[in-house]
């Protein structure tokens, strides 16, 4: 099929040369390959959370009556629900593969786009540290505010039934939460928009609005913490050139939030 297409192609226009094939994408092209990888991924996700959200604010009681429960049970049996995590671990992580493969592409070497490899051990996780504690902190008294205004929905991070594999579980989520979004969101979304040309504020906007965007679900205190988070990544981002401490930090803060509420009495956690 693909010879005859490109005998074709000789028969019409002339003979295919090589700087045709290996011709650069253009900006079109890469605009509707972001969109698509956005469509797959969080921009679903945000599309999504938006109605929840709607469907929050319109049931009865309002916002602050509704619930918003993470890390949920998909079976009453237990071996069954553990397959089912397990699975939607796995496939959530695809778009991750999907955008590696398409930085690979252009512009070439995502590892080294990304700033995903292991050249940076330390630095990486001291760097995550840090940005844990600096976006975790606030982030706290940022939900407890959105609770007391009543903007946004009781969250309850971990709702597995308590057995065996409840914990690792929930560390494998964060794990896959933070690459997910940080690859996506940060390290996807930057490169590709800073290559179609955007200025610097435009594209932190993007990414906030589009990380604030499927938090919703959870509500507009959500949005805001999310958003803010998101610009202070996308800056780490641009002045380091790696994502790997923003994995670092986003796995902390969701294993500290999942496993925490898992593990410790639910009395602690009335103000979320």
């Amino acid at each position: 099929m693909c010879d005859r297409l490109i005998r074709r192609r000789k028969w019409f226009h002339g003979p295919v040369t090589v700087d045709e094939l290996a011709r650069p994408v253009s900006r079109r092209v890469l605009g509707t390959e972001t969109l698509l990888v956005l469509g797959l991924s969080l921009g679903q996700s945000a599309v999504y959370a938006l109605v929840s959200l709607i469907a929050k604010l319109t049931a009865s009681g309002g916002l602050s009556k509704q619930t918003a429960a993470l890390n949920t049970s998909t079976s009453a049996r237990p071996y069954l629900d553990l397959t089912y995590q397990l699975l939607g671990i796995v496939f959530a992580l695809l778009p991750v593969l999907l955008a590696v493969h398409l930085l690979a592409r252009d512009p070439g070497d995502p590892t080294r786009t990304l700033g995903v490899d292991l050249t940076r051990p330390g630095s990486d996780l001291a760097r995550g540290a840090g940005l844990a504690a600096l976006i975790g902190l606030p982030g706290l008294a940022l939900f407890w505010v959105a609770a007391q205004l009543g903007v946004n929905a009781t969250l309850v991070p971990a709702a597995l039934p308590d057995l065996w594999w409840a914990v690792p579980v929930l560390i494998l989520a964060a794990v896959q939460n933070a690459v997910l979004e940080e690859v996506i969101v940060v390290g996807y979304l930057v490169t590709r928009l800073r290559q179609l040309n955007w200025r610097l504020g435009a594209v932190l906007a993007t990414s906030a609005v589009l990380r604030g965007s499927y938090h919703l679900y959870q509500g507009f205190g959500a949005f805001v913490g999310n958003a803010v988070m998101s610009v202070i990544f996308g800056l780490v981002y641009l002045r380091t050139r790696r994502v790997a401490p923003l994995i670092v930090a986003h796995t902390l803060l969701d294993v500290v939030a999942f496993v925490g509420y898992a593990l410790l009495p639910r009395s602690w956690f009335g103000w979320l």
